[in-house]
């Protein structure tokens, strides 16, 4: 058990100097990958929706850009660092433009979508296209060539 906890820690120390890095070089601050903010997406049934929730925390909602499309949705934006700032000791937070495109598991009606921003969180709500009646059965004639 003590080994394992020592493996811990040493794997711990090491993620930490990796962090450090990105600090101290500052040719490495362009390796990073830059802020992707997370999302989460959901279906509910009452109404038939898709929800997609996205962690916005110190993004202005007027830098976020959404396009849906019946299948697929795009947020773009980008979270500015704060201006006089100083000089940094310690850099974790990320900063920059992020755009992040999300593929639907059902159509839904991009015309009928609704976005609100509370508190960091994007909520967009894409109502569920309604599938095509479906039809009798129908006959099949088969003919030959």
């Amino acid at each position: 058990m003590e080994k394992r906890r020592d493996f811990e820690h040493a794997a711990e120390e090491i993620e930490q100097l990796f962090a450090d890095l990105w600090q101290v070089f500052p040719f490495s601050r362009s390796l990073r990958r830059g802020y992707r903010p997370e999302v989460d997406v959901y279906r509910s049934e009452d109404p038939p929706m898709l929800t997609v929730q996205v962690e916005l925390p110190g993004v202005d909602p007027d830098d976020v850009q959404l396009v849906a499309s019946p299948q697929a949705l795009l947020i773009a934006g980008e979270r500015r660092r704060p201006k006089g700032g100083g000089h940094y000791q310690q850099m974790e937070i990320e900063y920059g433009p992020f755009q992040r495109q999300i593929t639907l598991a059902e159509n839904v009606d991009p015309e009928e979508a609704t976005a609100t921003y509370d508190r960091g969180m994007l909520t967009v709500r894409l109502p569920i296209a309604p599938r095509p009646a479906p039809q009798e059965s129908v006959s099949i004639v088969v003919r030959t060539s």
